[in-house]
């Protein structure tokens, strides 16, 4: 059957705050020529307050989010038609993710009804690719590149987040997943990184597969 698999065409990158998910699908867009979607995180007003007081401004962080992203998503949907290939830095279901973490019992029931309403209209990924980070690299990195929004982030909710993004992914079917730790790896800075990547990346496959990086020294 494997030979009847084709190579990806829409492929999402996803991982926690921090692991490099934009950097990386700006790289493999650029290497595919590919039409790049990336999540629009500073438009949320809500967001400086959700992480100064968390409780206080969860809900309409989290809904404001859902909706962007839907919409987002269904402009993706339209122009998927006429873009032979597209990398996007987010998986629609990570608002669930989120939002689980975030949210109180009757905030989450309420949100699981409109996201409930929305899902089907989302287009399916060809390939997810999950990046994976320790804590102690998350929050280098988030610490480095310095956004004020992220300043008053706390280290137990990012661990939290982690924590909740492997869980979600352990169990996750949906479409073929490519699983990258990434603590040891840099495909900005190291050209051999990102090309064995994307060799890995355009050789179809299914299941889940943890990539084994294919590099000398």
């Amino acid at each position: 059957m494997t030979e009847l698999l084709r190579e990806p065409s829409y492929i999402v990158i996803e991982g926690v705050i921090g692991v490099g998910k934009t950097s990386l699908s700006q790289l493999i867009a650029e290497e595919m020529n590919a039409r790049l979607n990336l999540e629009v995180v500073e438009e949320n007003p809500f967001l400086r307050e959700f992480y100064v007081n968390p409780s206080a401004n969860a809900f309409k962080t989290q809904i404001f989010f859902l909706l962007s992203r839907f919409r987002q998503q269904q402009t993706l949907k339209q122009g998927e038609l006429f873009q032979e290939k597209v990398i996007s830095d987010y998986h629609f279901d990570k608002d669930r993710i989120f939002a689980n973490i975030n949210l109180s019992d009757d905030e989450l029931s309420l949100y699981n009804v409109v996201a409930d309403a929305l899902a089907p209209q989302i287009p399916t990924p060809d390939l997810v690719i999950f990046l994976q980070a320790s804590l102690d690299t998350l929050v280098d990195r988030v610490t480095k590149r310095g956004r004020p929004m992220e300043r008053d982030m706390r280290r137990d909710y990012l661990e939290a987040l982690a924590e909740a993004y492997n869980h979600y992914f352990f169990h996750y079917s949906g479409t073929p997943l490519l699983v990258i730790n990434t603590d040891n790896i840099d495909f900005v800075a190291n050209r051999r990184h990102l090309d064995d990547l994307k060799r890995r990346i355009l050789t179809p496959f299914e299941g889940t597969l943890y990539y084994v990086p294919n590099w000398e020294g």
